[in-house]
């Protein structure tokens, strides 16, 4: 389904978690990115590295909205397994993500 995502920097965040790569990641926020998980917010460095980096966090993509920046995807990392998460992305003008929220669906 990744190949539905038509919003390149939802797609390219998607890729680098689905590969592990921290540095592809980070590069596809802007610099003072913010975040949230099920409604509250969290320090971004600190969720990334223990929800994806270091416990292997995969996201298979089910369902993309028209504008390709809200996801509905099966979640699976190491810790807590696989659930259904939506995952909402704010995309600035350059092509950025300034923020993006996810929670089970």
């Amino acid at each position: 389904m990744t190949d539905q995502l038509i919003d390149p920097a939802v797609a390219a965040l998607v890729d680098a978690v689905n590969a592990g790569g921290k540095e592809a990641f980070f590069a596809t926020l802007t610099d003072h990115a913010t975040m949230s998980d099920d409604g509250t917010d969290r320090e971004l460095g600190t969720w990334a590295e223990r929800e994806i980096f270091s416990s292997s966090g995969r996201m298979d993509v089910e369902n993309v909205s028209a504008d390709g920046r809200t996801l509905t995807a099966t979640y699976t990392n190491a810790t807590w397994g696989s659930m259904r998460t939506r995952w909402t992305f704010t995309v600035t003008e350059d092509g950025r993500i300034s923020r993006f929220e996810t929670g089970q669906a």
